[in-house]
């Protein structure tokens, strides 16, 4: 018997008949069915290549409408441009076709007007009087009555130096003077005396010359003793510091209670004049002579003082001298201007800018100064014709007031010139002009754009196909958007 179970155990377990299935896994599991990890990987790869394809389609669309070189200008460039790329068998957006497009500029047309002819430079204000107050005699500083910053009159009392020693000196000399004045009269009475006695031949003559010299003696001293009087009463008179111009006072060099001589370094304050004052500044040698023929001429030369920045105006004033001798080193000559300076806008040692005002050109031909240009050949300018191309024009420049520029040959009025966008210009080069753009849009050209922009719009799919293939340069060439919307 048990031979007979390890017989069975041996036994090989018959085969499985063809079409019956066994107990193995189902043939689903193995492709990926409802359900399983790999058929989810597979929905989820499809659905992002799918995202992807619809950003890239609208991209597409976007750069299409709203690139410069797209199709919003107009029909005929647009069919132009496409036919052109497929004939070479490039893509739409390649660099070749990009700089034959027309490029957008600003525009601006020559005027005629007045153009000032100004010489600008730079300039120190310079007050006409700048004084420093100094004590004239010696002694102590008893008051001072003026505050620092003050504006002081001509005449003022500044300060007051003790005058009790002068007082003393004065009154000793008028005593001196009182005792000279009793001699002079007593030797003047001798020598009448004296020439009585001599007419009646009673005296020497040489007695009545020798009191003639003594009243003689006594007068001189008379004279001797009223000069120091004079020069006490002016002591005095020294003692009360007065200010010697109008003008600001700064700030205050000696304290009351100190002791001042006439040798004071910085004195006791200095004082300088506001009201006119004066602005230096300088001009090269080849600006005087037709200043000169203005100056000869009788003309009163405007000039205004602008500060730092050159932006704001400080004052006007007019030219008042200019200095005698041209400097040979910088080889410029200076300039004084006045101001008066009412509202003390200038501020003495104050650097300002100066524009000179010299002559006035009536009948200027104007143009924008960011027009004019500088390149090998010199100064041009790029002059736009009747058919929206440009030229390259060299012109000679004249005067120039800020943002305006005179033209003085080479231009003529009412012709137009490009004022921006001239970096990527060429001679002949095609433009277009914004404004011109804007009101042809409102006109003829509204329903081509009207087109343009239902073709963008991508309203089937076909469309959205089209302007894909155009934007992501998968095709030969970009279609027209006309064209993609059938």
């Amino acid at each position: 018997m048990d031979e007979k179970q390890k017989h069975s155990d041996k036994t090989p377990s018959p085969a499985p008949a063809p079409g019956r299935e066994t107990a193995r896994e189902p043939a689903s599991a193995l492709t990926g069915g409802p359900g399983h990890p790999v058929a989810e990987r597979k929905k989820r790869r499809t659905r992002t290549v799918v995202a992807v394809v619809v950003v890239l389609i609208v991209a597409g669309i976007v750069l299409w409408r709203w690139h410069p070189w797209g199709g919003a200008s107009t029909g005929a460039n647009a069919a132009n441009g496409a036919s052109g790329a497929a004939g070479h068998g490039r893509r739409g957006g390649a660099p070749g076709g990009f700089a034959n497009q027309p490029q957008p500029v600003h525009v601006a047309t020559a005027s005629q007007g007045e153009m000032p002819v100004v010489l600008t430079a730079l300039g120190t204000v310079t007050p006409l009087a700048s004084v420093t107050v100094q004590s004239q005699l010696s002694g102590v500083l008893q008051d001072v009555y003026f505050k620092e910053g003050q504006m002081v009159k001509k005449g003022d009392v500044l300060a007051q130096v003790d005058p009790r020693p002068y007082q003393i000196s004065l009154a000793n000399a008028q005593g001196t003077l009182a005792r000279d004045q009793a001699l002079l009269q007593t030797a003047r009475l001798d020598l009448k005396r004296y020439q009585t006695l001599l007419s009646q031949d009673s005296i020497a003559s040489q007695q009545v010359d020798t009191q003639s010299s003594l009243v003689k003696q006594y007068e001189g001293t008379v004279k001797s003793d009223q000069a120091n009087i004079d020069t006490y009463k002016l002591d005095l008179v020294y003692a009360r510091i007065t200010a010697p111009v109008t003008g600001r006072v700064g700030l205050r060099q000696v304290d009351p209670g100190n002791y001042v001589t006439s040798s004071l370094t910085n004195g006791l304050v200095v004082i300088t004049q506001l009201q006119p004052i004066s602005v230096i500044f300088t001009t090269s040698e080849d600006n005087l002579p037709q200043i000169l023929k203005q100056v000869q001429a009788g003309q009163k030369l405007s000039v205004t003082a602008y500060d730092r920045s050159n932006t704001t105006s400080l004052e006007g004033g007019s030219l008042e001298t200019f200095d005698n001798q041209i400097d040979t080193t910088t080889g410029t000559v200076k300039l004084r201007a006045t101001f008066e300076n009412r509202n003390n806008l200038l501020f003495p040692n104050q650097f300002v800018n100066t524009r000179l005002l010299v002559d006035t050109i009536r009948t200027a031909v104007i143009v924008p100064t960011s027009a004019v240009l500088n390149g090998s050949m010199g100064q041009f300018v790029y002059v736009v014709k009747d058919d929206n191309s440009v030229t390259v024009r060299p012109v000679k420049i004249g005067p120039v007031d800020g943002e305006r520029t005179s033209i003085a040959s080479g231009l003529q009025v009412g012709e137009r010139v490009v004022i921006d966008g001239s970096d990527r210009l060429k001679e002949g080069a095609k433009i277009t002009i914004p404004a011109d753009r804007a009101k042809g849009a409102s006109g003829a050209s509204g329903a081509s754009a009207a087109s343009g922009a239902s073709g963008a719009s991508g309203a089937h799919g076909a469309s959205w196909a089209a302007h894909a293939s155009g934007a992501s340069g998968t095709h030969g060439h970009r279609r027209h958007p006309a064209q993609a919307s059938q």
